[in-house]
């Protein structure tokens, strides 16, 4: 091997769980990486979500209420996800390998599925939306040769991880910030409505805003900010600092999710019902040109997926190439995205997505709020049942409080409700009670389990 060839190697994430994982990557790699993550095609077309969120479907907030919910919720769900990425820093370990030392060893390996099944289910969807966007963008085409091409590019990123990040500080952030500078300029050049005004039939405070919906919307931004809890440490743990993991995952993630969904707002409100979700995009001056960088730049959120579904195997297989398996499950989802209809999916997704934030709230009471305990992720780290009961009160909370929509399970919560003699609130956060909840049953557990052990 070449001396140049070995330090490559050496800047390159580890091939297994064996290898040390190089701290290589600057506040400002990973800045640009967090940033091109906030920036999504989903938040786009989902913009509509935080207008709407209740199932009735019509819009329930004005365009003032929406942007204030998608601020409170981002900030709010950004600290949650620098908390995450503090924690890789800190211990150099993924993020699914870093629940050894919160559960056990082999009590990880639930968490881990889900993870897995999740990331699996994220990696499709994001082809099948970048494949959507493609055809908008040119007018048809073969949808399958926009989903291979995209499949094919989020392989080839994935093989070389901390490469791509440096790739994409180098040229892709550039032009994405000159794409979303442009299209404000034309939106604001085409006019825009009164952001007071409240597009639907609802309306009982000032500036036509249903204060308890403008909760479930603030829950819901929040949402997208936890769904990269799970894969955060997957990428910090190469950072030179705990202090620039947080402040770029935090920071530099909240400020480019609200800009992307404060756009999305305006093109909903630009919209005439005409054309897909993305022709207020495509209807500006050279809109096509720049919804393009979009359209590209979707790739790492893909990538992102599939190679944290890698290291999170390799929590389960420690010594597998995560080459090999970045390669598998390249083509595992470009297969699923050609197949599938992601509709009926993504329920399922967002049922397994919730019981991350619980999580997160014990992995915050046990990592940061216990001093001087030692953080074991080794292969035979003991089983920690106590943590895992406090997981479970918090997605009890969750479920509670918004079941979803999931069928049978959804069913099972509603009758537990009613047993209960619990009726949720339209200002319940689901994403906040859960988190203290879990929070607050493992600062306890972890204060019983230290009393014991000091007598």
């Amino acid at each position: 091997m070449s001396s140049s060839t070995r330090a490559n190697a050496a800047h390159e994430a580890p091939l297994t769980l064996d290898q040390p994982a190089p701290k290589v990557l600057s506040f400002w790699d990973q800045s640009a990486f967090w940033a091109n993550l906030g920036v999504s095609l989903f938040a786009f077309s989902g913009a509509y979500t935080v207008l709407a969120p209740n199932a009735e479907g019509a819009a329930q907030l004005s365009i003032a209420a929406g942007i204030l919910a998608t601020v409170l919720g981002t900030l709010v769900g950004a600290a949650m996800l620098g908390a995450a990425a503090l924690t890789g820093a800190r211990t150099g370990q993924p993020a699914m390998v870093l629940l050894r030392g919160l559960f056990g060893a082999k009590l990880s390996y639930l968490p881990t599925a889900l993870n897995i099944a999740q990331l699996i289910g994220w990696g499709t969807f994001e082809l099948i939306v970048i494949g959507d966007a493609a055809e908008e963008l040119f007018g048809g085409g073969p949808h399958w040769l926009y989903v291979v091409v995209a499949g094919t590019l989020t392989t080839v990123l994935t093989i070389w991880p901390l490469g791509s990040v440096r790739l994409l500080r180098r040229f892709v952030t550039a032009g994405v910030v000159i794409a979303l500078v442009w299209f404000y300029l034309q939106f604001f050049r085409a006019g825009l409505p009164d952001l007071r005004a409240n597009p639907g039939p609802s309306g009982s405070g000032p500036f036509g805003v249903d204060w308890n919906l403008f909760w479930v919307a603030t829950d819901a931004a929040l949402a997208v900010s936890i769904s990269w809890v799970p894969v955060a440490a997957d990428y910090t743990r190469h950072a030179r600092s705990g202090r620039s993991a947080f402040g770029a995952a935090g920071g530099a993630y909240a400020l480019t999710q609200i800009i992307a969904y404060v756009l999305g707002l305006f093109a909903l409100a630009l919209a005439t019902g005409e054309g897909g979700p993305y022709a207020p995009f495509l209807h500006v001056g050279l809109g096509a040109l720049f919804f393009f960088v979009f359209v590209l730049r979707e790739a790492d959120q893909s990538f992102a997926n599939v190679y944290s579904t890698a290291v999170s195997i390799q929590n389960l297989a420690p010594r597998v190439d995560r080459r090999v398996l970045s390669i598998g499950l390249g083509a595992l989802i470009t297969i699923l995205a050609l197949r599938l209809n992601m509709a009926n999916y993504f329920g399922f997704l967002g049922l397994i997505g919730s019981v991350f934030v619980p999580l997160l709230g014990v992995l915050v009471a046990d990592f940061f709020l216990r001093a001087h305990r030692e953080w074991n992720t080794a292969p035979d780290a003991p089983a920690r049942w106590g943590m895992v009961a406090a997981w479970l009160t918090g997605f009890a909370v969750y479920q509670l409080v918004n079941p979803g929509d999931a069928g049978v399970w959804t069913e099972f919560w509603d009758q537990a409700r009613q047993a209960l003699h619990f009726t949720g609130q339209a200002w319940m956060s689901a994403s906040l009670l859960s988190f203290l909840a879990a929070l607050a049953m493992a600062w306890l557990v972890g204060k019983v389990t230290a009393k014991n052990t000091s007598a």
